[in-house]
């Protein structure tokens, strides 16, 4: 079996300082990229003091183990700190290749709890720091005809308690890489999510009760979760639009279908109450690429 290697690519990670963006970068290193090590080392959910250690430290492990790459520290949730990190890459090692849009903040807590501000603050560094990152690197990308990029989603997009700041942010983050990814292709771009679960301090900050989350410890190491990043960020990477759920060294799809439902055109509210199983039924569920193939099969299917 061949080897995904990254000699003489350039790989930006953000949120590289700790957790799995760590583990990303060091592991892109690892395997011969040139890594921008982007984290401005702040608390989990954002709200402490900025820190230049955490990206420092991985940046000097790499490089003290023969491999390249430089640090920033700006937030990706500013149009500076966005295009100051693919300016840094360009100046450091003259292009991009991949983009892995790890960062994140996670502040779990009741809905009565939360605030337009902790909203605000998740969208920012989710939805609004990937937009600006790819916006940065589209167009070095675009003009090289070429591109990996890989967002970062979340299991949380299903739902859980405590998780109504964080869910929609992942959520927006799903459908712009959806989306995204229909115009990439012309470029020669790739784009794809990927919803990790590993054992790190966002892990630790859930409400899930101390036994589980040492049972989850022992399952979810880091290093199971890089092989994602290190596929979907790769040349050989053929997939387009898709989102991988990867664990404890299990990867599956994560998809949006649609099912049969019924077709009535008197479609009355109490038609629905009275099929509803018809409706909910999930045996003739399909898998759709984006809206536009749905509607395209809609059309011919008269």
């Amino acid at each position: 079996m061949n080897e995904l290697t990254y000699v003489d690519r350039v790989v930006v990670v953000t949120g590289a300082g700790r957790g799995l963006g760590r583990e990303y970068a060091l592991a892109f290193a690892a395997r011969g990229a040139a890594v921008v090590v982007n984290d401005i080392g702040t608390t989990l959910d954002g709200s402490g003091p900025s820190n230049s250690a955490p990206a420092d430290e991985v940046v000097a492990l790499i490089n003290q183990s023969g491999g390249r790459a430089v640090a920033h520290h700006d937030s990706v949730a500013t149009p500076e700190g966005a295009n100051g990190l693919i300016e840094k890459a360009i100046q450091a090692f003259g292009q991009v290749d991949t983009v892995v849009n790890n960062a994140g903040v996670l502040n779990m807590k009741p809905f009565d709890q939360m605030t337009l501000e902790g909203l605000e603050s998740h969208l920012a560094v989710h939805v609004k720091g990937s937009f600006l990152v790819c916006k940065a690197a589209w167009p070095h990308m675009v003009k090289r005809r070429y591109g990996r990029i890989v967002n970062t989603i979340s299991g949380g997009i299903f739902g859980l308690p405590g998780l109504t700041e964080y869910g929609p942010a992942k959520g927006g983050v799903f459908a712009f890489s959806r989306s995204l990814a229909l115009e990439a292709i012309e470029h020669g771009i790739r784009v794809n999510a990927l919803a990790p679960q590993g054992s790190t301090r966002m892990l630790h900050a859930s409400a899930l009760d101390a036994v589980l989350r040492e049972s989850l410890d022992k399952i979810m190491k880091p290093h199971l979760v890089t092989p994602g990043p290190l596929y979907l960020g790769h040349e050989s990477c053929a997939i387009n639009g898709e989102a991988l759920a990867i664990s404890g060294g299990k990867v599956c799809r994560i998809a949006l279908t649609y099912n049969d439902g019924f077709t009535d055109p008197s479609l009355s509210p109490e038609m629905i109450r009275d099929r509803l199983d018809e409706v909910l039924d999930s045996s003739s569920a399909k898998v759709w690429t984006s809206a536009t193939s749905r509607y395209e099969a809609r059309a011919a299917n008269g």
